[in-house]
């Protein structure tokens, strides 16, 4: 589906989206244009065991220890638990 409806701007390319002064100005831009179907599907990320490395990080054991109570009592693996802490703030900061 290469096409938008007649009143929406096709957006092929993520450039093409300007920052936004307010939510209301990101509103009415929205309201005039749609993401390209190629684009949208482009941007979903895959995870792929074949992209993982692997790395050491040197904890205190009681703050490990902490950790892994903090992920038993969640029904984690510890390992995936901080992995999912480190995305979380990852994201955190690229919004700042």
């Amino acid at each position: 589906m290469d096409t938008a409806p007649a009143d929406l701007k096709l957006i092929r390319a993520w450039k093409d989206v300007p920052a936004f002064e307010s939510e209301e100005a990101e509103g009415k831009y929205w309201a005039a244009h749609q993401l390209d179907a190629r684009l949208m599907q482009a941007s979903i990320h895959r995870s792929d065991v074949r992209e993982s490395t692997t790395i050491t990080l040197r904890f205190d054991p009681r703050m490990l220890s902490r950790i892994k109570r903090v992920a038993r009592r969640r029904y984690l693996n510890y390992q995936s638990m901080i992995k999912q802490w480190l995305s979380e703030r990852m994201e955190q900061e690229l919004k700042d």
